[in-house]
């Protein structure tokens, strides 16, 4: 398979749940893929080829790397500072990553969904867009300024503060909001209804924006 070295659109893929659905597929088409140790097995149900390995291969179990035995390898030491998921990033960027879509980082262990959300915040102060989803759930970095995340209408959205936030407009929402300051710790944000695509303003702070696309099978929450 040839990759395009001018295409700087990535898909990584990590361990966490995936859900292949018709969205995900959209958002991943034509995209460089990099496999996160045990996310390659991911490339199965999604349909696509990794340009590169990247991990200690320690959540890759013998017939994994077997079967994907013709995919280059970058290999790390089991004792590293970095997650297979953060190295498979910077070997994105390396790459000439401008735009990145981490499927399979939601679910699984909190430390490292957290840890997933503080990456993602930190690619966007450095004008990396970054699309976190399990196919069925997905986040954005929320930094000072506007963004709009097209959702149909009913989908489930929440704004997860992670410091105070001023100036946070909500617009395309059942429950909109103008310039509004929300304190860390407040629940206000959670749990808003998409009318359609969803426009977020904010003047200062960050956090993350969680989607949850209507029609894919999720049970509401209160």
């Amino acid at each position: 398979m040839v990759f395009s070295m001018n295409n700087t659109h990535f898909c990584i893929l990590l361990g966490g749940r995936l859900k292949p659905t018709e969205r995900l597929h959209r958002q991943i088409a034509g995209r460089r893929v990099i496999a996160a140790d045990g996310g390659m097995v991911h490339a199965e149900t999604l349909g696509v080829q990794p340009e590169v390995w990247v991990g200690d291969f320690d959540s890759a179990d013998p017939d994994l790397q077997i079967r994907h035995e013709s995919v280059p390898r970058l290999k790390f030491p089991a004792d590293k500072n970095a997650t297979d998921g953060e190295l498979a990033v910077e070997e994105a960027l390396a790459r000439g990553a401008g735009s990145i879509v981490l499927a399979g980082g939601l679910g699984g262990q909190s430390d490292h969904i957290v840890g997933h959300f503080t990456l993602a915040v930190g690619l966007a102060r450095r004008d990396i867009s970054v699309v976190i989803t399990s196919g069925d759930e997905e986040g954005y970095a929320l930094l000072p300024g506007r963004m709009t995340i097209d959702v149909p209408a009913g989908s489930r959205v929440s704004i997860l503060p992670f410091c105070d936030l001023s100036g946070l407009t909500l617009e395309g929402v059942k429950w909109p909001l103008k310039d509004h300051h929300v304190g860390l710790g407040s629940s206000l944000t959670l749990s808003n209804e998409a009318t359609g695509p969803v426009t977020i303003g904010l003047g200062d702070g960050y956090g993350m924006a969680i989607a949850y696309p209507s029609g894919l099978g999720l049970s509401p929450m209160s």
